[in-house]
């Protein structure tokens, strides 16, 4: 806590610091004091619950530190920052914290609207009371005190404000005019200044982009969802408000056009489709498929395979809800007369199909960009790169995923599928296998990884016989004629790299690796090579050890036993003897003493 009262104390430095001298007029850079801010203190990671209470602790310092106190801990009197105070810019920041604090409540409650719909009312009146506060700034900027350039920030920040409330409310008209006003504003300012001045104003420009455009399709320009579609692939795919609303909109179009699909074929068989969820999935599926093809980086790739995987997630729950639902097909999942599985378990294993496929070219891809950086030399030494091991992990999943594509329900007597799979399995198998020699040549095991590049060769090789019958099923996968030259390229400088090692060895001078079979501890001033200290029976100390001579214990002799002349005992002897039988019977009855 003590830390982060630390950061926000540093920030608050730094934007004192952007704000103008009053003697060249009272000056505050909004929106990039508002854009540190946010980055700084939870947004970026989405938690705008500690943005708000940054804001919080804020508003307090500033009214502490210019006298601006709101009544006292017993009464709260309520105050207005008025253009005659304005001989401060901190007075300004006052009024932007209390519009941010109020929006930053709003984005919050919006993130609990999802699973609490009452807590819309109170977002409502949250983003309605930003608004107020943006005005307040606006109005304030402008006095005759404020330079231009705080004016422009001050009215493209309460337009944005402005047209976030309408958007809300659903009034489109209104909120295109305010985001309109917003961006016209936006791209004056960047265009006025130099090109690292001008960024942030570009990236506020793409950020509310998307919200422009949806308005305008929600008004009637239907060539806008064209422009959001392209928009979806953005790396941030239009962010904040606009994302939900955007992929709402795609499945509303999606679901339109759902209306006249009733049927899909695969592999031969055409299968009925009446669950409306499964409809929207498969109508998308080309247009998801042609988004990755056209995606610009790898983030947006995964971004677009992950979409993906949880749209065919989704069908594939809604098609077993609708199995167990069936009591036949619960009954009897094979049609006795045609030895068919049934047209919903045949949608399942299709579905199924595209899940597991889809898994399988993410990882592809992952690994192809694992693959190239893995070449490329790394300028940091100290920072840890891709290593192959990280590849070994991606095609195990593809293995993985090739296995179960295997059982799909269905497919067993189809031979052509089988021989597909079987195909792909050797292809990934060559590439895994290769990854693990790549591996083992890193700890320089050579005679391992030679072993291992064999089998590779051995794995492309039969790939290439076995697809002369089936060229179009390798259309989708690496090509092992690239890797069988890499793999002969690897063992050449493998057969190098081992020779060279092996001279390091020789050139080792003969009496540092002489073994006299003697154990470590007994040669631990001398240093030798001994490869025998690494294996399994490391040569450390002699066992059993070897006897050593002790001194035995002493013998006592008692010399002055022979001269003592012992007391005559005659008496007690007779004594004990005397009683004979009859005192030896009064003895036992107990009147003999």
């Amino acid at each position: 806590m003590a830390a982060e009262k630390h950061g926000e104390a540093q920030s608050a430095v730094m934007d004192e610091n952007k704000e103008k001298k009053p003697e060249e007029g009272l000056g505050l850079e909004i929106l990039q004091i508002i854009k540190d801010s946010q980055q700084q203190h939870g947004l970026r990671h989405g938690d705008y619950q500690r943005y708000r209470g940054y804001c919080s602790r804020r508003l307090r310092r500033l009214r502490k530190t210019l006298g601006f106190k709101m009544g006292n801990r017993h009464k709260f009197t309520g105050k207005k920052v008025t253009v005659e105070m304005l001989s401060d810019s901190r007075y300004l920041l006052l009024v932007l914290m209390e519009a941010e604090r109020a929006w930053s409540y709003a984005m919050q409650l919006k993130q609990e609207a999802n699973t609490e719909p009452r807590k819309r009312f109170h977002l409502l009146s949250r983003l309605r009371k930003a608004a107020k506060h943006g005005e307040e700034l606006e109005r304030l900027c402008e006095s005759p005190r404020v330079d231009a350039k705080t004016k422009l920030e001050a009215q493209a920040y309460t337009s944005y404000l402005t047209g976030m409330l309408w958007f809300e409310l659903q009034e489109w008209k209104a909120a295109m005019e305010a985001f309109n006003k917003c961006k016209t504003i936006y791209e004056k300012l960047a265009s006025a200044f130099t090109e690292e001045q001008a960024v942030l104003y570009h990236q506020r420009v793409e950020e509310i982009s998307p919200n422009i455009r949806y308005c305008a399709y929600n008004i009637g320009d239907q060539n806008a969802i064209n422009d959001l579609m392209q928009m979806r692939l953005s790396a941030g795919g239009g962010g904040g408000m606009i994302a939900e609303k955007l992929e709402a909109l795609i499945t509303q179009t999606r679901a339109k056009q759902a209306a006249t699909m009733s049927e899909v074929e695969w592999r031969g068989r055409t299968v009925p489709v009446k669950i409306d969820k499964v409809r929207i999935f498969l109508l998308g599926l080309a247009d998801n498929e042609a988004a990755i093809a056209q995606a610009a980086n790898e983030d947006t790739k995964e971004r677009l395979y992950e979409t993906l995987l949880s749209e065919c997630r989704d069908s594939i729950q809604a098609v077993r809800e609708e199995i167990k639902a069936d009591s036949k097909q619960r009954e009897r999942a094979m049609d006795m007369d045609t030895g068919k599985v049934s047209n919903l378990q045949y949608l399942h294993s299709y579905l199924t199909y595209l899940k597991l496929w889809t898994v399988v070219k993410r990882n592809e891809s992952m690994a192809q960009a694992l693959h190239a950086k893995l070449k490329e030399p790394q300028p940091d030494e100290n920072k840890r790169g891709p290593r192959p091991q990280d590849l070994i992990r991606l095609y195990d999943i593809i293995l993985q995923s090739l296995a179960e594509l295997s059982v799909l329900q269905g497919l067993e007597e189809d031979h052509s599928f089988q021989k597909e799979v079987a195909l792909k399995t050797l292809v990934y198998k060559a590439y895994r296998c290769f990854f693990i020699a790549q591996s083992y040549v890193l700890v320089k095991k050579w005679s391992e990884a030679l072993v291992l590049y064999e089998r590779v060769l051995k794995y492309a090789r039969e790939v290439q016989s076995q697809s002369r019958n089936l060229k179009n099923s390798l259309k989708d996968l690496p090509d092992v004629q690239e890797l069988i030259s890499e793999v002969n390229a690897e063992k050449y400088s493998l057969q190098a790299a081992a020779i060279l090692d092996t001279e390091d060895v020789c050139e080792t001078p003969l009496q540092s690796q002489v073994k006299d079979g003697k154990p470590l501890c007994e040669r631990l001033e001398t240093f030798s090579i001994d490869a025998s200290l690494v294996g399994k029976q490391p040569n450390l100390v002699q066992f059993p050890p070897e006897f050593q001579p002790i001194p035995c214990k002493p013998l006592f002799f008692d010399l002055a036993l022979n001269h003592v002349a012992f007391p005559p005992l005659d008496d007690k002897v007779e004594q004990k003897g005397k009683g004979g039988l009859t005192g030896y019977i009064k003895g036992i009855f107990g009147f003999g003493s």
